[in-house]
C-alpha cells in the first residue's frame, strides 16, 4: 500500500504526512534539496493503533524541533509514509521502494518487531540510517543490529530492568511469571539479573506456554512459593490476569508488579489497582516543556485526545532526526550522521535521551508507578513513585 499525503507547515494544524517524488541521490543532493525521511509503520493490521500513535507523535515532533518550519539547516524536510500492514513481507517491499524509488535519506519505524527485524538488513545494504521506533525486540539492538541502526524506543530488557528497579531491594522475595517464548524468557533473564544485583531473592520462575488457557497450576505454585512480589511479563489475549484475581493473589499478601501499558490496555487492568510496577510513558508522568508541548498540541490537533505511549516515542524519533541533521550541518550521508549520532543527546517528552555508543540504544527515563483509581480517569492511572534514571534502566549490551 502506497500512501501519499501532504504535510502542512503550521504548528497547530491537524497535519498529515507527505510523500513526494524522488530527487537526486544522497551523495549528489545539493545543500538546498529536501531531506527525505521515510516513515514505515503499521497503518493497518494488528498494530494499527500503535503505528498511528507513532505517526501523530512524529508530526508533532517535527514541528517542535523545527519551530514549525519543517526545515533544518536550510533544507525542507519531506516525509514519505508507508504502511507495513503489520506484515514483515510487506514491510520489506515498502522499505525497498522507499530506498530505491523514493531515494530516502533516513528511515524511521516500525511498530512491529517482526516488521523491523525484517527491514534492518536493508538499512545496511542501502547505507542509510534507520531510527527504530517503537519496536521493542532486544535483537534489534542486539544480535540483529548493524551500524546504521539507532533506536529511540526502549527495548524489552530496559522494561525488565526498570521493573526490577521499581520493586527489588535487599532480601525482597520475588516470583517471576512470563510466557515460554523469546519475549518472555529474554525479559525474565534481564529482570532476574537486575533484581539479584539489587539484592532480591528470586523464589520461583514460572513459564507457561504462550498459548496456555489454564493457568491454575502455575498460579498455585506462585501461592506456595509465598513471594512478596509477583513480577509478570505478558502480552496476548490469553492473559493470566483473571486467574490471578480468581485465586486471590492480592488477598494472600502478594503484590503483582508489571508494566503499566498504553491507555487502551490500562482500561483492562481494574483488577490490578494497587499494583506497583513501572511505566514507559503516561502523559501525566513527565514534567518538562517537551511533554507539555506534546500534550497541548495533541489535544488541539486530535479533538481533545491525549497522547499515548507510542505518541511520545514518535515525537522522540522526530526530534532525534532533526537534532542529527543539525549536528551534521544538514549532511545526510550515513557516515556523517553515524558520527554525530553515536553518543548524541537529544530532547524527548521523557526528558533527555542519549544514543549509547556501543549499540545505539537510547538511554532514557522510565517510571516507578502505582496503579490507582482516580475520579479524573475512567481507568486505573499510573501514579508516579519516582523517576527511574537512564543509568538505572540501562539494558545489557547484546550486539557484541
Amino acid at each position: 500500500m502506497n500512501t501519499k499525503r501532504i504535510i502542512g507547515f503550521g504548528a497547530a494544524a491537524g497535519l498529515s504526512l507527505l510523500a513526494l517524488t524522488a530527487c537526486g541521490d544522497n551523495e549528489t543532493a545539493s545543500e538546498s534539496s529536501p531531506v527525505k525521511v521515510g516513515v514505515l509503520t503499521s497503518q493497518t493490521g494488528l498494530l494499527e493503533a500503535y503505528g498511528n500513535q507513532m505517526i501523530n507523535g512524529f508530526e508533532i515532533g517535527l514541528d517542535y524541533a523545527t519551530e514549525g518550519t519543517r526545515e533544518v539547516e536550510g533544507r525542507e524536510i519531506e516525509v514519505i509514509l508507508r504502511d507495513t500492514q503489520t506484515d514483515p513481507q510487506v514491510a520489506v517491499q515498502q522499505a525497498t521502494e522507499l530506498f530505491e524509488d523514493e531515494e530516502i535519506d533516513i528511515l524511521v519505524g516500525a511498530a512491529d518487531s517482526g516488521d523491523t527485524l525484517a527491514v534492518l538488513p536493508l538499512a545496511e545494504t542501502y547505507e542509510r540510517i534507520m531510527v527504530v521506533e517503537p519496536a521493542v525486540a532486544d535483537a534489534i539492538t542486539g544480535e540483529e543490529w548493524n551500524p546504521y541502526i539507532f533506536r529511540t524506543g526502549r527495548n524489552s530488557s530496559q522494561d525488565a530492568v526498570a521493573g526490577a528497579a521499581a520493586i527489588a531491594d535487599e532480601g525482597t522475595r520475588i516470583a517471576v511469571y512470563a510466557p515460554n517464548n523469546a519475549f518472555g524468557l529474554n525479559g525474565a533473564e534481564a529482570f532476574i539479573d537486575a533484581a539479584e544485583d539489587l539484592g532480591a531473592e528470586i523464589v520461583l520462575e514460572e513459564y507457561p506456554a504462550i498459548d496456555a488457557t489454564d493457568f491454575t497450576a502455575s498460579v498455585q505454585r506462585v501461592i506456595e512459593a509465598d513471594p512478596e512480589y509477583l513480577f509478570v511479563i505478558w502480552a496476548g489475549a490469553n492473559s493470566p490476569w483473571g486467574t490471578f484475581a480468581d485465586m486471590g493473589i492480592k488477598d494472600r499478601g502478594i503484590t503483582i508488579s508489571t508494566g503499566a501499558p498504553d491507555i487502551a490496555a490500562l482500561h483492562l487492568m481494574g483488577d490490578l489497582v494497587g499494583m506497583e510496577g513501572f511505566s514507559v510513558y503516561h502523559y501525566s508522568l513527565p514534567d518538562n516543556p517537551v511533554n507539555d508541548y506534546l500534550v497541548e498540541e495533541h489535544m488541539e490537533r486530535h479533538d481533545g485526545a491525549v497522547p499515548d505511549l507510542f505518541t511520545a516515542g514518535g515525537m522522540a524519533s522526530a526530534i532525534a532526526v532533526v537534532e542529527a541533521l543539525k549536528q551534521s550541518g544538514g549532511n545526510t550521508e550515513a557516515d556523517e550522521l553515524r558520527d554525530v549520532m553515536k553518543g548524541m543527546e537529544f530532547e524527548s517528552p521523557k526528558g533527555p535521551m542519549t544514543f549509547r555508543e556501543e549499540d545505539h540504544q537510547a538511554m532514557q527515563t522510565l517510571y516507578a508507578v502505582r496503579l490507582e483509581e482516580s475520579d479524573d480517569y475512567d481507568y486505573p492511572v499510573p501514579v508516579l513513585i519516582r523517576e527511574l534514571s537512564p543509568d538505572e534502566t540501562a539494558p545489557p549490551v547484546r550486539n557484541q
